[in-house]
């Protein structure tokens, strides 16, 4: 599957990349590096610019395929980058990072659409970093006695947490979040996340309709379900808790 020709210099750079056959070992470790590099907290909003992705756009098949990958990830979160750029053009906002602009605009009359596009854009790049293949399995350690505190055990969790997804009208997410000294569970309507209201984001599943779709056609419960047993990075999760 092609990129559009409007994708950044970088994005070709790391298709040619894999095209050379280095998708494993230093290859994968290198993608991984860029996609944890390219977008941090610092991100001017009007710099938005979407991140490598930490793997081959066919990397997390068969639970999500190419196809999707390059849609959702090619271009409905171009597009959010494209309208936030666009949207903070000529503001004070412009230099201000992408999570400055959340909590700026959270809620705020006449900011809903720069809210919109600079929580979808920061959302999406934290969507990316909570999976990877070969993914799945248990946590371990601190943030395993977190979940066992604060869902009884893991098998709780993870029925609280697809019952959550499923249950989520229309479109939006669903957080693992770290509220104190707690986890817990936050379903989230269209663009909302846990920055918007004072609470630290762990993990993310993407249950708006073009996440799971062209895969899954109206089986949300099957993509989560898969999601949480196959792609989810527990590592990743560990390194947000401070684990």
């Amino acid at each position: 599957m092609k990129y559009s020709t409007g994708l950044p210099k970088m994005h070709l750079a790391r298709r040619d990349f894999l095209k050379c056959g280095l998708y494993g070992g230093a290859g994968l470790l290198l993608l991984r590096e860029l996609g944890n590099r390219a977008f941090s907290a610092e991100t001017a909003a009007g710099q938005a610019e979407v991140p490598p992705l930490p793997y081959a756009e066919n990397a997390l098949e068969p639970y999500t395929s190419a196809r999707t990958m390059s849609f959702h990830y090619g271009k409905h979160h171009k597009a959010y980058a494209e309208k936030l750029r666009a949207l903070v053009k000529g503001t004070p906002l412009a230099d201000k990072s992408v999570e400055e602009v959340i909590r700026l605009t959270a809620a705020k009359a006449g900011q809903a659409e720069i809210f919109n596009n600079a929580a979808q854009f920061w959302n999406h790049s934290f969507f990316w970093k909570c999976m990877r293949p070969d993914g799945g399995g248990k946590p371990a350690g601190k943030l395993a006695q977190m979940i066992d505190q604060s869902f009884g055990d893991f098998e709780s969790f993870k029925k609280q947490f697809i019952s959550a997804a499923v249950a989520q009208f229309g479109s939006g997410w669903t957080w693992l979040v770290l509220d104190g000294e707690k986890v817990k569970i936050m379903p989230a309507a269209n663009a909302d996340n846990p920055m918007a209201h004072g609470l630290k984001a762990i993990l993310t599943v993407d249950v708006w309709e073009h996440a799971y779709y062209l895969d899954y056609e109206n089986r949300r419960k099957d993509f989560v379900t898969a999601w949480l047993e196959h792609l989810i990075n527990w590592d990743f999760a560990a390194q947000e808790v401070g684990a």
